[in-house]
């Protein structure tokens, strides 16, 4: 596998992802890890060293352990870790005067390895004003730009390279080559890691932990947690029980559905309706974090307390947790300077006093890479291409408290949204495409009378992993219609708007 030690970069766990679409496994851990953890605990074939906000002149720059670059394993540093690089071997770093951001031309100077292949000149995108005037002994530069004389380094009996630009962004159109050239050429790593693959070592890493236990699965419907029950029955059988629960928040009709769905899966699977307790739990609260974590603790109380009236004992909890949960929530391991965006429920949300263990057999995963997992066991596509839906529900798409009459207005308004993107051909093309009740009333007119109504927000992003996102440019038409509809047919609302913002700098989800 690859590692990559995070320095606070915006796009470290971009250049995973670029791995992994080689099929080689890449995993971003904290910078300060050991070479020995780094060799002994990842067994890593290769290391990268991430870009990051820092220089190597602060005073409390980050730094990684100088012995990687003793291990005779590859390393190559990506801007701020090009810098550090040649900061701890030996060479000279310095303030630019002229610094670089955005895109700029790379004329290669040797195409040895690294460059394999590419063309001598191409585009690159920069984003630095430290730069490499001195190179340590043994290295030799490998490209330049018009305003940086080292670009590029490389010491190649050592196997130790530098690249001053950011070659896991799509602004480096050969970037992918470069990355590939380092991955399967330099560091001689075969293409492995597979969806069939993830699942049988997956299904191995479940047995060691569970044992001969019970499972019990918090089952929502959507991808995530439908493949973790698919693979957790697999690799248990019927020592899997799933726990629906109803919170009240699920969308328009969305229970009887996911019952439905389940009949056919031949896996236990217990519903419970606890809509009432769920409401009581958010009673005048509107702080979305407050609301996030009664959630999450509530989800446990209740699994806890079925789990007491089942004959059999359930140690462990399996839930459907993806990286960019644990990403999100500041909760991975990786570098000091991660901030938290939100609290996902069945992640930082949990209590602490909670009697299960939890297994989370997808938390490595991105949500493309689960879908193709989820198919290589056999889950429907209705569900696989399930667009992501929240655990907390409409909950958390409801600005403001929570109650059962603005959750039924939501409901309604979020069930013409689904049906209108899905007639224009347009459900597999949105990453997302959802309703937000806000809590804003404005004037209306319907009729000849005057109206005081509450305000849709229509939220559709397009993504490959939610980590960025990009609002989708629906046609204007469809727009008129969603908004139409939801105007004429759901009476509590007139007026529906269109968010426009990226991510980031928003978040998919409102709250």
């Amino acid at each position: 596998m690859i590692v990559i030690l995070d320095f606070g970069s915006q796009y470290s766990e971009l250049i995973a992802r670029r791995i992994r679409e080689i099929n080689v496994f890449s995993e971003v851990i904290a910078h300060t890890t050991s070479a020995h953890d780094i060799v002994s605990k990842y067994n890593a074939k290769g290391i990268i060293l991430s870009g990051g906000p820092s220089s190597v002149f602060a005073e409390d720059s980050p730094q990684c352990d100088p012995e990687i670059f003793k291990l005779g394993i590859p390393v190559l540093g990506i801007c701020y870790g090009m810098q550090l690089m040649a900061h701890t071997l030996g060479g000279r770093v310095e303030r630019g005067t002229r610094h670089e951001y955005g895109k700029a031309n790379l004329y290669i100077d040797s195409n040895f390895d690294l460059f394999q292949g590419l063309w001598l000149e191409m585009a690159i995108w920069m984003s630095h004003g430290d730069s490499v005037v001195d190179l340590p002994a043994g290295f030799q530069i490998l490209g330049h730009t018009e305003n940086t004389a080292c670009a590029a380094f490389g010491h190649p009996v050592q196997k130790l390279y530098g690249v001053q630009f950011h070659p896991e962004v799509v602004h480096t159109p050969k970037g992918r080559e470069i990355i590939r050239n380092f991955v399967l050429d330099i560091c001689s790593i075969p293409q492995d890691w597979t969806p069939a693959s993830f699942v049988e070592t997956a299904i191995d890493e479940v047995n060691k932990t569970v044992g001969e236990s019970h499972v019990l699965c918090a089952l929502s419907g959507g991808v995530d947690s439908t493949t973790v029950s698919a693979l957790l029955h697999k690799a248990i059988g019927d020592r899997l029980t799933c726990l629906f629960v109803d919170q009240g928040f699920m969308r328009k009709g969305e229970a009887d559905r996911i019952r439905e769905l389940f009949k056919d899966f031949k896996i236990n699977l217990i519903y419970i309706d606890a809509s009432e307790r769920f409401f009581k739990k958010l009673e005048g609260v509107t702080d979305p974090e407050v609301k996030r974590k009664r959630i999450g603790e509530e989800f446990i109380r209740v699994f806890e307390e079925k789990s007491a009236e089942l004959k059999s004992s359930f140690p462990f909890l399996a839930q459907g947790t993806l990286y960019p949960d644990i990403i999100e929530s500041a909760t991975v391991g990786v570098a000091k300077t991660a901030v938290k965006i939100k609290t996902h429920h069945n992640v930082g949300g949990l209590p602490e006093d909670m009697n299960f263990k939890i297994i989370e057999p997808l938390n490595k995963l991105f949500k493309d890479e689960v879908r193709r997992v989820g198919l290589e066991l056999g889950v429907p596509e209705e569900i696989i291409f399930r667009h992501p839906f929240p655990g907390p529900g409409l909950a958390i798409r409801i600005l403001g408290e929570v109650t059962k009459e603005r959750v039924t207005i939501l409901q309604n308004a979020d069930a013409i949204v689904m049906e209108e993107i899905k007639s224009a051909g347009y459900y597999r093309k949105l990453w997302q495409g959802f309703a937000v009740l806000l809590p804003v009333k404005s004037v209306g007119v319907q009729g000849d009378n005057r109206t005081y109504q509450n305000t849709i927000a229509l939220r559709c992003v397009t993504s490959e992993d939610a980590m960025t996102a990009q609002w989708a440019h629906l046609p204007y038409e469809l727009l008129e219609r969603i908004s139409s509809r939801i105007c004429n047919e759901v009476p509590e609302v007139n007026r529906v708007v269109y968010d426009i913002s990226s991510k980031p700098p928003a978040t998919i989800e409102w709250e």
